[in-house]
């Protein structure tokens, strides 16, 4: 396989050609780099499913966009179960670049529905482990829209609820405090607007970072409205969050149900909105799983461990 420059072979071979040793143990095949020129071997069937998986992301490497893990596991599972096609069309679904010029754009088939998803639904539920991109996606998709003039703002909020630590001991006004809990929407807004465009739109009101609380009694219209971390909304704050949609609104719920830090025995507004919203006309609910994991791979693997430590923990029905 012929490259076409030293950008490309840098982008698909990785730092210390990491990712042809992945593929080699994707695909079984051994891949050698020499120069501009990609040699393939092995048996027949390793060597095509390895060239299977390079072509599909030739749209990605051939104009230097670097590879990571989660792209060559993601083609691969597209590969194998038949969806090239679809998946080929992802290496030019820019949606946004970054401040610091990065293209951004859906990694796996499940973050490519969600952003379908977003644009034709009213509302749209995400939900899945962490460091699939949900809350990521969808500020994308938020920003994208407010720039279109398609919404007039954004409102980004989410429940302030401990994880394990105490509100009361943060220091600070009441605004100081549920800031840490909102720092993650900050990090997103930063990542595709930059610092000063940011703090200047919440400074007009064009953006909104608020907890949940903030949310009663409000009708959110024009806006589009990410509701995050929402297996930490108790059933009736999600009922109230959701009946804030107003007209020509956009709302987005995202959360993982394995990290619900509610009291013991009481009900996730996230688990209950799964439950009663399927099949609802106008409600999309996206699931990802930890195949969908694009942060560091460890985190991919600690997701998957903790899954495991889980289904052995749940309790086996008896025998009759």
């Amino acid at each position: 396989m012929a490259l076409s420059g030293p950008e490309a072979a840098l982008a698909l071979a990785g730092a210390g050609e990491v990712n042809l040793r992945c593929v080699e143990t994707l695909t079984g095949s051994t891949l050698r780099l020499r120069g501009l020129d990609l040699h393939l071997s092995g048996r027949p069937a390793q060597v095509e499913r390895a060239a299977g998986l390079l072509e599909l992301l030739r749209p990605l490497w051939q104009r230097g966009e670097p590879l990571a893990a989660v792209d060559l596991q993601a083609a691969l599972t597209a590969l194998d179960s038949g969806r090239s096609e679809e998946h080929r069309g992802m290496g030019s679904q820019v949606l946004a670049t970054s401040v610091r010029g990065r293209s951004l754009r859906p990694r796996t088939l499940r973050q490519k529905g969600f952003i379908e998803a977003m644009e034709r639904h009213d509302l749209t539920l995400a939900i899945g482990p962490a460091g699939t991109g949900k809350t990521f996606l969808a500020t994308v998709q938020a920003v994208r829209m407010l720039q279109e003039r398609r919404v007039e703002r954004l409102v980004l909020t989410r429940p302030a609820v401990e994880a394990g630590e105490r509100l009361g001991f943060l220091p600070g006004d009441l605004q100081q405090k549920v800031d840490p809990y909102l720092r993650p929407l900050y990090d997103a807004l930063h990542t595709l607007l930059g610092r000063e465009r940011t703090e200047a739109l919440l400074e007009k009101g064009v953006i909104e970072v608020a907890p949940l609380a903030y949310m009663r009694g409000r009708t959110l219209a024009d806006a589009f409205v990410i509701l995050d971390e929402a297996q930490n909304t108790t059933a009736a704050q999600m009922r109230m969050v959701l009946t804030r949609l107003g007209e020509n609104s956009r709302m987005v719920v995202t959360g993982d149900v394995t990290q619900i830090d509610l009291p013991p025995g009481q009900l996730s507004g996230l688990v209950e909105a799964q439950q009663v919203l399927t099949g609802v006309e106008g409600v999309a609910i996206c699931q990802f799983s930890d195949a969908d994991v694009v942060r560091h791979p460890l985190v991919q693997r600690l997701v998957q461990a903790y899954a495991r430590r889980d289904a052995r923990s749940l309790p086996r029905a008896p025998r009759t």
